[in-house]
């Protein structure tokens, strides 16, 4: 089974094309023009083993809020899209990880409902070019385009920028577990659709 997809996104705010590879070896060339967001999706890639072409023009002019959002929009429509019918994957995936002092849990269910709940707990106002607020605000617009319950949490640190590469680490690694084929080829839900 090939779990590939393109997926290209246009708004009067941004416009990108992204193809992802859920069966890859973690290979990526992410420009999105934010620094920190290519480095935590360069992470993201690496630690889940996606491969992942992104490729990102927006209206960076005005702030980093319509890029941050719409790259993690166009994301996970292609993983929905590689995902199809979501036939014979675990479902459930899990990870914690560490980066020096901060610690961060991750837990998923590709169930169909979206049902982020993300707690960060970052201070400061930005990480290099992205608000702390949007790293937030990308977890949730990933969760809710992708129809995952996402809980996210940091359970200690102090580092700001370690617990938010460590949050792209532990979400790539729960995410990579949940889309894993399993043994079996069925739709995993008592319901027979995940929809």
């Amino acid at each position: 089974m090939i779990r590939t997809a393109t997926l290209e996104r246009t708004t009067h705010e941004t416009r990108i094309k992204v193809n992802v590879n859920l069966d890859g070896a973690g290979t990526s060339k992410i420009a999105t023009g934010l620094g920190f967001l290519d480095h935590m999706l360069d992470s993201f890639a690496k630690h889940g083993r996606f491969d992942l072409t992104l490729e990102v023009s927006g209206d960076l002019q005005v702030d980093d809020h319509h890029t941050v959002e719409d790259t993690a929009i166009a994301l996970a429509g292609a993983f929905d899209k590689a995902l199809g019918k979501r036939s014979g994957i675990e479902r459930f995936g899990e990870a914690h990880v560490a980066m020096d002092e901060s610690l961060v849990r991750c837990v998923i269910d590709i169930s169909g409902r979206p049902a982020p709940a993300i707690a960060l707990e970052l201070k400061r106002e930005k990480i290099g070019d992205v608000s702390c607020e949007n790293i937030k605000h990308f977890f949730r617009s990933f969760a809710t385009t992708l129809r995952c319950t996402l809980h996210l949490d940091t359970l200690r640190g102090t580092n700001d920028h370690h617990k938010a590469e460590a949050a792209f680490k532990a979400f790539a690694r729960a995410l990579r577990m949940g889309t894993r084929l399993s043994e079996f080829d069925d739709v995993p839900s008592t319901k027979g659709t995940i929809q």
